[in-house]
C-alpha cells in the first residue's frame, strides 16, 4: 500500500508539473500573438545578432597579431634550421622582412571580412527584398556560426583567411536583414528611432567589449575558447529565429510589394548623401583602430593595458549620444539632418585634436568625442534611410540597408590597409587632420535633407491611389495605416498638421491639381 501511495504521489506531482509546463507554453504562445511583445522579442534577437557580428569583427584584435607571430616564428625557425643549420647570418634583415610580411598579413586578414561584405551586399539586399527578412537572417546566423567554428579550429593563415571572409558573407545577410526587419516592424518614426538606437547601442557594446573579452580568454584559455563562446551564442540566436520568427512558416512575404531595385536607390540623391555621411563619419574610427596603438607606444610609451583599453571609455558617450539623439528626434523629427551634421562636426574637431594629446588621460577625451559624434550620425541617419524609402520609393527596406552596410564596409575595408600606408608615407598627424577636415567639409551636404519632411504626404508611391492601386493584403494594410497616420502629422514629424476641422492642406492641394488637370478616375 505504501508503494502504491508513493507511486500515486509521484504520478500526481508529474501531472502537476506537466500542467504547469502546459500553462507556461500557453502563456508564451499568447505573448507571441501579442504584436508588441513579438516586436520586442524580435528586436532582442536582431540586437544579439548585431552584437555577435561586431564582436566577431573586433575580437581578433588582441588575438591574431600574437597568434600569427607565433606561427611565423615557428615556420621561420623550421626553415632556418633546414636551410642554414650552422649559421645565423642575416638574421636581422630576415626578422625585419618577416615583420613587414606579418603586418601585411594582419591588415589583409582584418580587411577581408569587410571587403567580402562590401561585394555581397548588393546581392543580399536584392535577395532580402525578394524573400523577406527572416530567412536571410537565419542564413546569416548559420554562416556566421560555421565560419566562427572554422576560425576557432584553424591552424594556418589560409584557413583563418577563408573563415574571416566567410564571416563577411554571413554579416552581409544578418546585418542587413536585421536592421531592415527593425525598420519594417517599427513603422512609427519615434518608435523606429528608438528601436534602431537600441540596436546601435548593442553594436557599440560589441565593438568595444570584444577586444578585452578576446584578450582575457586568449591569455588564460587559448585561441579557441573566445570563438567557441561566440559560436554558441550564435547557435542559440539561430534557434530563437526558428522558434519565434518561424521563417519557413511565415507567408507574409507572399504579399510583400516589389521593392525598388538597389541600382535605383543608389542614384537617389538623398540616399547618396546619407550613405556618404555614414562612410565619412566612420572613417576616423576605422582608420584609428589599426594605427593608434603603435602611435601611443612610440609617443606616449603606453603600457599594454592602456592600449587594450583605449576605446572602452568611449562606450559611455556613444550610448549617451544614442539616447540624446532618440529623445531629440522624438521632439523635433524634422531636424534629423541637423543632428547628423552636428555629429560630423564633432567627429572632425575631435579627430584634429588627437595628435596634440601627450598622455593616455588626454587621449580619452577626443576618442569619446569621436564615438559621441558617430552616435549622433548613425542614430539620426539610419531611420532617415527608411523614411526616404517610405516617401520616395516602396516600403521594403532590404536594399536601402544594404546600401548602409556598404557604407560601413567601405570605411572598414579601407581602414586596415589604407591607414597604415598613410601613416607610413605622410604621418599620423596628417592622417587625423585629413579625416577631421573631410568630416567638417561634408557636414553642409546634409542641408539637402532639411526639407524632406515635406515629402511624406505627396511623394509616397504606395500612398497615392492616383499612381497605383494596392497590390495584395500587405499594400492594403500599409495604405490604411498611412491614411490613419495622416490624422497626426505633428506627432509624426510632418511640417503641416491637419487642423481641428479635419482640413488636410496636402490633400486639398492634390484635389485642386487633379481637378485642374482633368477628370478624376476612380
Amino acid at each position: 500500500m505504501d508503494g502504491e501511495g508513493g507511486s500515486l504521489g509521484l504520478a500526481k506531482s508529474a501531472a502537476l508539473k506537466l500542467s504547469e509546463m502546459g500553462e507556461r507554453t500557453k502563456q508564451l504562445g499568447t505573448a507571441m500573438r501579442d504584436p508588441d511583445r513579438q516586436r520586442r522579442i524580435i528586436l532582442v534577437i536582431v540586437c544579439v545578432a548585431l552584437l555577435l557580428d561586431n564582436m566577431l569583427y573586433m575580437v581578433i584584435v588582441p588575438i591574431i597579431p600574437d597568434y600569427l607571430a607565433d606561427l611565423e616564428s615557428e615556420q621561420s625557425e623550421h626553415v632556418h634550421v633546414v636551410m642554414h643549420p650552422n649559421t645565423s647570418a642575416n638574421s636581422t634583415s630576415q626578422d625585419k622582412s618577416n615583420k613587414d610580411n606579418l603586418d601585411v598579413q594582419i591588415g589583409v586578414l582584418f580587411a577581408s571580412k569587410a571587403i567580402l561584405q562590401l561585394l555581397v551586399n548588393p546581392l543580399s539586399g536584392t535577395f532580402i527584398d525578394r524573400v523577406g527578412y527572416d530567412i536571410p537572417l537565419l542564413i546569416g546566423l548559420t554562416v556566421m556560426f560555421l565560419s566562427t567554428c572554422i576560425f576557432a579550429f584553424g591552424e594556418n593563415y589560409a584557413t583563418l583567411f577563408a573563415a574571416r571572409s566567410l564571416q563577411g558573407l554571413g554579416s552581409a545577410f544578418a546585418d542587413t536583414s536585421g536592421i531592415a526587419m527593425i525598420a519594417d516592424k517599427y513603422t512609427e518614426e519615434a518608435e523606429r528611432s528608438r528601436a534602431l538606437g537600441i540596436a546601435l547601442a548593442f553594436i557599440s557594446f560589441g565593438s568595444l567589449v570584444a577586444p578585452p573579452f578576446g584578450g582575457v580568454l586568449y591569455e588564460f584559455a587559448g585561441k579557441r575558447v573566445p570563438f567557441i563562446v561566440l559560436a554558441s551564442i550564435c547557435l542559440v540566436d539561430g534557434f530563437l529565429v526558428l522558434i519565434v520568427i518561424k521563417p519557413f512558416s511565415n507567408r507574409t512575404r507572399e504579399n510583400m510589394p516589389v521593392g525598388t531595385p538597389i541600382y535605383r536607390l543608389m542614384v537617389d540623391p538623398y540616399i547618396v548623401v546619407v550613405a556618404g555621411a555614414l562612410t565619412v563619419a566612420n572613417i576616423p574610427l576605422a582608420f584609428l583602430e589599426p594605427t593608434i596603438a603603435n602611435w601611443m607606444e612610440t609617443t606616449m610609451h603606453s603600457s599594454q593595458w592602456e592600449m587594450g583599453l583605449t576605446w572602452l571609455p568611449a562606450f559611455f558617450p556613444h550610448v549617451f549620444g544614442v539616447y540624446i539623439t532618440v529623445k531629440l528626434a522624438a521632439k523635433h523629427p524634422d531636424l534629423q539632418w541637423f543632428y547628423g551634421a552636428l555629429g560630423m562636426v564633432i567627429i572632425g574637431a575631435s579627430s584634429c585634436t588627437i595628435p596634440a594629446c601627450k598622455t593616455f588621460g588626454q587621449l580619452i577625451a577626443p576618442l569619446c568625442g569621436i564615438c559621441f559624434g558617430i552616435a549622433l550620425v548613425d542614430t539620426a541617419l539610419l531611420p532617415t534611410l527608411a523614411f526616404l524609402v517610405d516617401v520616395r520609393h516602396v516600403s521594403v527596406y532590404g536594399s536601402v540597408y544594404a546600401i548602409a552596410d556598404i557604407s560601413y564596409s567601405v570605411a572598414y575595408a579601407m581602414g586596415p590597409i589604407v591607414a597604415g600606408q598613410i601613416v607610413h608615407n605622410l604621418g599620423f598627424v596628417q592622417l587625423n587632420l585629413g579625416m577631421g577636415l573631410v568630416n567638417v567639409l561634408y557636414a553642409p551636404a546634409l542641408l539637402l535633407l532639411r526639407n524632406m519632411c515635406q515629402m511624406k504626404p505627396s511623394f509616397s508611391e504606395r500612398d497615392n491611389l492616383l499612381d497605383e492601386a494596392p497590390q495584395g493584403l500587405y499594400d492594403t494594410i500599409k495604405m490604411e495605416e498611412r491614411r490613419g497616420k495622416k490624422k497626426c502629422y505633428s506627432s509624426a514629424g510632418n511640417c503641416l498638421p491637419v487642423d481641428e476641422n479635419g482640413f488636410d492642406p496636402f490633400k486639398a492641394q492634390r484635389s485642386v491639381s487633379v481637378e485642374s488637370s482633368g477628370p478624376e478616375f476612380t
